[in-house]
């Protein structure tokens, strides 16, 4: 990347955030022709405030546009840079399984003190810490898969489930912030691994974190049928079980595809999964973290909302969350409430309620901040408050704006 002209540097950087030249050139302010030009070095970026729109609206150091390393930034709750990012692909495209095949790993590190950081790992995630867990995760992934390359037996087995829910860790985090095919490579990652680790309900998770990546790649026809697939492989009854463990999976697999679903707006495909969903919660009986899924009651009318918003209700979202118990909601974990107050920001602004959809993301990076200021869903709800927002903007949405990075 260093190499490359800057406008071969744009380019790049505008495929990874998945924009055409003409949103891009439409974000920017400028012609598709203006930016087609810069692209091709036809004509030249020699303004530094341009630079930094640019930056600005592909979320990267501006450092990274002019061929340097970014400085590291210091405020835990801001974005995550692009070392963190990097160090992650870095540890993704280790083999060490591979490596020991030939070599042999002498000194695998202690399965206990694996299972201590996967844990503590899971719950930076769910409380929405994200920068404190891209900072951890290339070496818990190192770790994690020299665990996996070093033991054997039944202490292999374990070895391989933590290594694959390190690697639905890392998916997960990964497409929060628009890291779309890493997201993809570390799910697939980890359907692999659940296999060696014997374990279908570890395997149904990693099969959902796969259909997450495909539906943020805009693949949802697909990642419906894969998660329809597994789910009724896994489905209680018959031969199958009726554990809190499977029916979260279960009950997981069918959300997700309720999501895939509301993205090419199926609502029969949406009422029907979530139908399905409804019955497991029930079965359950209360709001559980099987398998870190958060699955239960709660969680599913949460779903219930985000895919109105997929649909473009978003008056029905408001609906839903106003009927959700206050206690309930609030017992669910950090991540899950402030990406709910993320979706209902995002029905309000369908309904054209600027006012309130500023609320629900100060709401949210109240409870998560990493939810808010990393996503770039969130950068495009509070764009899109900034740009219709009449009169003086209220002070707590413009300075949460700043700590974006957004601008109108």
């Amino acid at each position: 990347m260093d190499e490359l002209p800057i406008g071969r540097r744009v380019a790049y950087w505008r495929g990874r955030r998945k924009m055409s030249q003409q949103v891009f050139a439409d974000r920017l302010g400028k012609s598709k022709s203006w930016v087609d030009k810069v692209e091709r070095g036809v004509r030249r970026l020699d303004k530094f405030s341009v630079l930094y729109e640019i930056a600005v609206i592909l979320r990267i150091d501006v450092q990274l546009l002019l061929g340097k390393d970014p400085e590291r930034r210091t405020d835990a709750m801001s974005c995550i840079d692009q070392f963190e990012v990097q160090e992650i692909r870095a540890a993704l495209e280790q083999y060490s399984s591979m490596t020991a095949y030939f070599d042999g790993v002498s000194y695998p590190p202690p399965l206990t003190d694996l299972r201590k950081a996967v844990t503590h790992a899971w719950l930076t995630y769910q409380y929405g810490r994200y920068a404190m867990l891209t900072r951890a995760l290339p070496k818990l992934l190192r770790d994690a898969q020299a665990a996996d390359a070093g033991y054997g037996g039944e202490p292999g087995r374990d070895a391989a489930h933590l290594l694959g829910q390190v690697y639905q860790i890392a998916s997960s985090v990964l497409r929060k912030l628009g890291e779309c095919e890493l997201a993809w490579l570390a799910a697939d990652r980890s359907m692999a691994v659940a296999q060696r680790a014997d374990d279908q309900l570890l395997a149904g998770v990693a099969t959902a974190r796969v259909c997450n990546a495909l539906v943020a790649m805009g693949r949802a026809r697909p990642a419906l049928e894969l998660n329809l697939s597994i789910a009724n492989q896994l489905a209680p009854g018959g031969m199958n079980d009726s554990t809190p463990d499977r029916l979260s999976v279960y009950g997981m697999l069918l959300l997700q595809g309720a999501m895939a679903a509301a993205r090419f707006g199926d609502s029969d495909a949406v009422e029907d999964l979530l139908y399905g969903a409804g019955e497991a919660a029930l079965m359950l009986g209360s709001d559980q973290n099987h398998y870190w899924t958060s699955f239960g009651p709660t969680n599913l009318e949460l779903h219930r909302a985000a895919a109105a918003v997929e649909l473009g209700d978003g008056g029905r979202a408001v609906e839903i969350h106003q009927r959700i118990p206050e206690p309930s909601f609030n017992g669910l974990l950090p991540e899950r409430r402030a990406h709910h107050l993320l979706d209902l920001a995002r029905g309000y602004a369908q309904l054209g309620d600027v006012a309130m959809a500023g609320e629900m993301l100060l709401r949210g990076d109240r409870l998560a901040p990493s939810e808010i200021r990393c996503r770039p869903i969130a950068h495009e709800v509070m764009t899109d408050v900034l740009r219709r927002t009449r009169g003086a903007l209220p002070a707590p949405i413009a300075e949460l704006a700043e700590q974006m990075g957004v601008g109108v």
